[in-house]
């Protein structure tokens, strides 16, 4: 009851509870903070106090009809209405009343002003706010800092040691190495030298070379940025010192930046070491504006970040490393030479890394040996270690599911449909015409994808619905060119060509009054290729090699002569695809009488 009656106060001196640089940004912190509290350790005279303010505003409970007698006597001095449900009233003597107000009755005004009775009316604060909007505000201000005081000052002193003892506990040097990472060769190389000045310094200050002071590295998640730090930990054989950004974040202003001393201070003491913040945008976040991020808290923990990495003398041993998914909202002085001057971008691994990946995640578990983990890894493009490690991990779940003892390609196959596309969709029905005319639709894309030369290699086809789509055609993107992203004229026009044999199989089958709205991705797929080559490839002989951004200006002659590129380039396309559709038209009843029988063709059965 006491720690309930000290939760009511403090919500309802939140504004001003005490000061010393402690704030409150809002009520309910305030109470997550009284929650955290130690009331055990509250002094037996604050409680005696509490107590006896408790006992003196005892309020009596009276019914309608007896409140308004007394306030038409004038018995009344002064009362407080709440929410419109609830009135308190107080006489000369200091005693205290309540009743529930009936709604809407127009004579209780009329009695209170009658009699000169002084009306406040307020919102409650909470559901329970009776006795708060009596007490005198002054007294708990004074009781509630009196007690805070006394425990912050203990909870403080606890928590400085507690920083410095959890700062201890991780000076462990790593046990990762560089054979630990796999698949990121290329970022291995670029951390080496760091390795070298941590083991061998005097070869880069005999030369007057300063070592960066700040690697930051940079990549999506699950890409490996936290293993790396930990192996130039690992290989140098140097304290790793690991700390989240969320952890400097806390309720009280300047517990963070005393963190982050400590942090130092110690890292200094076992110089040569590192210190990895991994998720630095939570604390590095771009200072100013109105992100929604600013507050005391995070900017004086940004300032002291700044201050420490800047308070370095020459090499002092000590290389902070922090990782981070968005390099782009990190705040410009933490980017700063003499700060994190080398920034380091960590990709998803290319085809070779990904099949060492996969082979690292399938030697503890029982795969066919059938299964051929490179071409698995090209049919992952774009996926990240932990991806592929999830992969393996969905594709041992679906094997005991089907009471198999080891992984197959099929497993794998349907492990990969799940994570890029959704479970399949089993209660979903389709009448025999609508599953025809889906086999049709996707065989159409694989056909004209199959026959059209250096385009990506057909994958897999199903019918089986996933996600909002009846069914798909999977094609295995070449890795060179998915990796310099740059995409000849040709393979454009094939990529639209291809998008529109959906469409083209549904007219030759059925014709132009019988297609439907499933080829609308497919179009708009279209649209967006062919603006994009008019507009900023500079691949149209009328335009020539110019770039129109589409948010700027564009006269109503040049939107024209763009309309007419765009319609001649899709139209060339899909006369190429309508031309071998119409040729190979055996092959698309072949292809979709067999996607109707089996569901899903995988690349073995289409070769």
């Amino acid at each position: 009851m006491l720690k309930k009656i000290l939760v009511i106060l403090l919500l309802l001196n939140s504004t001003n509870c005490f000061t010393n640089s402690i704030y409150f940004n809002n009520r309910k912190k305030l109470k997550l903070c009284c929650n955290m509290l130690d009331f055990n350790s509250i002094p037996q005279n604050i409680i005696q106090n509490v107590r006896k303010i408790k006992d003196e505003n005892h309020i009596e409970e009276l019914r309608y009809s007896e409140f308004l007698s007394m306030a038409d006597k004038g018995n009344i001095d002064k009362t407080i209405v709440v929410d419109n449900k609830k009135i308190y009233g107080i006489d000369s003597e200091n005693n205290k009343y309540s009743s529930n107000i009936v709604p809407n009755d127009s004579e209780l005004f009329k009695i209170l002003n009658k009699n000169n009775v002084d009306v406040e009316i307020v919102n409650s604060l909470n559901k329970n706010g009776i006795l708060e909007s009596i007490i005198s505000y002054l007294l708990i201000s004074l009781l509630i800092t009196s007690t805070l005081s006394f425990i912050i000052r203990n909870n403080g002193m606890a928590q400085r040691m507690d920083i410095q003892n959890n700062i201890d506990l991780e000076n462990k040097n790593s046990n990762t190495t560089f054979t630990d990472v796999i698949g990121i060769d290329k970022v291995r190389l670029e951390l080496e030298e760091i390795v070298e000045f941590l083991s061998n310094s005097d070869k880069y200050t005999n030369l007057g070379a300063q070592i960066p002071r700040g690697v930051l590295l940079e990549g999506a998640p699950g890409t490996g940025k936290t293993l790396l730090a930990r192996a130039v930990a690992g290989e140098a054989k140097v304290p790793f010192f690991s700390v989240s950004g969320s952890e400097f974040i806390e309720m009280f202003v300047g517990t963070g930046a005393a963190r982050i001393r400590s942090l130092f201070e110690t890292a200094k003491k076992y110089a040569p070491s590192i210190i990895f913040i991994d998720e630095i945008d939570a604390i590095g976040r771009q200072r100013g504006g109105n992100n929604g991020m600013g507050n005391d808290e995070r900017e004086q923990t940004l300032n002291q970040l700044l201050t420490e990495m800047d308070g370095f003398e020459g090499n002092s041993g000590v290389i902070v490393m922090a990782a981070t998914n968005r390099g782009d909202i990190l705040d410009n002085a933490l980017l700063r030479p003499g700060r994190f001057d080398r920034r380091i971008k960590v990709d998803v691994p290319n085809v070779e890394g990904r099949t060492k990946i996969l082979e690292f995640y399938s030697k503890n578990k029982k795969i066919n040996e059938d299964i051929d983990l490179n071409t698995i890894s090209k049919m992952t493009p774009g996926f990240s270690g932990a991806d592929l490690s999830n992969l393996m991990n969905e594709a041992a779940i679906l094997t005991v599911r089907n009471n198999s003892t080891e992984i197959t390609d099929n497993e794998i196959s349907m492990a990969l449909d799940k994570i890029t596309l959704g479970p399949a969709k089993k209660n979903k029905l389709f009448s025999d015409e609508k599953k025809e005319l889906i086999a049709y639709h996707e065989a159409g894309h694989a056909i004209v994808g199959a026959l059209t030369p250096n385009y990506d290699t057909v994958s897999k086809i199903t019918i089986e619905p996933r996600g909002n789509a009846g069914g798909l055609t999977f094609f295995i993107p070449d890795e060179e060119r998915l990796e310099s992203g740059l995409y000849t004229r040709e393979y454009l026009k094939s990529a639209i060509s291809v998008a529109l044999g959906g469409r083209i199989a549904e007219e030759l089958i059925y014709g132009n009054d019988e297609i439907t709205t499933g080829a609308s991705n497919d179009l708009e797929r279209v649209s967006s290729i062919a603006k994009q080559m008019i507009t900023e490839f500079g691949m149209s002989d009328v335009l020539g090699n110019v770039y129109i951004d589409k948010n700027e200006f564009i006269s109503a002659d040049t939107k024209i002569i763009i309309d007419s590129e765009v319609n001649k380039l899709v139209n060339s396309c899909y006369l190429y695809s309508k031309k071998i559709l119409s040729e190979n038209i055996n092959l698309l009843h072949l292809l979709a009488k067999e996607l109707i029988e089996y569901k899903t063709i995988s690349n073995n059965r289409l070769n």
